[in-house]
């Protein structure tokens, strides 16, 4: 009987384990054995692999993170970290690999289907900067989480007549930031993609306060230039030329946990049993995406060297609705 392995690497995003779950019990109706290999490819160097049933994954679509663990690790992309991994396939009899991961994770996968491994890769990443697929696993939960601390904010924000800086996550991609400016109706929005200066934002805030806003939200991405600190220390000792109190709200890790959406849960379930189909038919190196409404199988080398773009053109319509005009 063939064997599949499944495993999570990198960045935790809410939907993997509806994504194991649907990777599981799509194999075992393939009349595949199942393996789980705990942290990622930290643990598939140092053989840390089990078997897994259908009841190891029963009551888990629901939950955040991931019940195989994950960690990052440089060790994988050495010689000898990949003749590790390499063994330790051999050794447990893994005929095929399931990777859940961003983009760090995929290539990782790459190089075990250029070494031979059967492998597909499925996207996950909160950032939502894996290209060839419209969402990776993460980012429709990450936007709620976001928006629903964002609106709190607002709510005090508006009750103290203050300005707020609120930093999301993306170190590279302003994804995240944008859409969740733009859904929260914020004053302005601060992204890597686009240059902004600090005196630019002080006149938003100047401009907005002269129309009697209430607030000012503005969402920063944490890799923006400038970044929130930047800006903090900016407009520290600026409160009365800009009519607003300012305060920080750093988001953090809140955005990556927390029980999946709907959305999320569908689309790990889908992109997980896609994975396993593309491997029992013999498709190898391929990573399952979201394109439209379907789910597509993309080469792993063509992801890997694509990118994924922020479409600007969101940008400017949030540009124009961010300061409404003067009556």
């Amino acid at each position: 009987m063939r064997r599949l392995a499944v495993l999570t690497s990198g960045g935790d995003a809410p939907g993997t384990n509806a994504c194991i779950r649907a990777v599981v019990r799509t194999a075992l109706a393939h009349d595949l054995e199942v393996t789980g290999v705990r942290r990622g490819y930290a643990g598939l160097m140092e053989g840390d692999v089990e078997p897994l049933d259908g009841r190891f994954v029963g009551g888990i679509a629901h939950k955040g993170g991931t019940v195989l663990n994950t960690a990052r690790t440089d060790k994988f992309k050495t010689a000898e970290g990949q003749r590790q991994a390499l063994d330790n396939l051999k050794k447990h009899h893994v005929d095929l690999l399931v990777v859940i991961g961003g983009d760090g994770s995929l290539k990782g996968a790459l190089r075990l289907h250029q070494d031979g491994v059967p492998v597909a890769g499925v996207p996950a990443s909160i950032d939502n900067d894996v290209p060839f697929t419209d969402m990776a696993l993460g980012v429709d939960t990450a936007m709620n989480t976001a928006l629903t601390a964002i609106d709190k904010i607002k709510d005090t924000a508006t009750s103290h007549r203050r300005a707020f800086l609120v930093e999301t996550m993306g170190r590279n991609s302003g994804y995240l930031a944008l859409m969740v400016g733009m859904a929260s109706a914020a004053e302005a929005i601060v992204i890597p993609e686009v240059p902004a200066s600090c005196e630019e934002i002080l006149e938003l805030m100047k401009e907005a306060h002269g129309k009697g806003k209430a607030h000012f939200i503005i969402v920063i991405a944490e890799g923006a230039d400038p970044d929130c600190h930047t800006i903090d220390q900016y407009l520290k000792g600026r409160e009365k030329e800009l009519g607003f109190a300012v305060r920080v709200s750093i988001l953090g890790y809140i955005q990556r946990g927390g029980a999946p959406t709907a959305f999320d849960r569908l689309l790990g379930t889908r992109l997980g049993a896609a994975a396993v189909g593309e491997l029992v038919q013999g498709n190898y190196g391929k990573m399952l995406g979201l394109i439209g409404s379907k789910v597509v199988a993309t080469d792993l080398e063509k992801v890997v060297r694509g990118t994924r773009e922020v479409d600007l053109a969101l940008y400017e319509l949030a540009e124009m609705l961010e300061i409404y005009p003067a009556s």
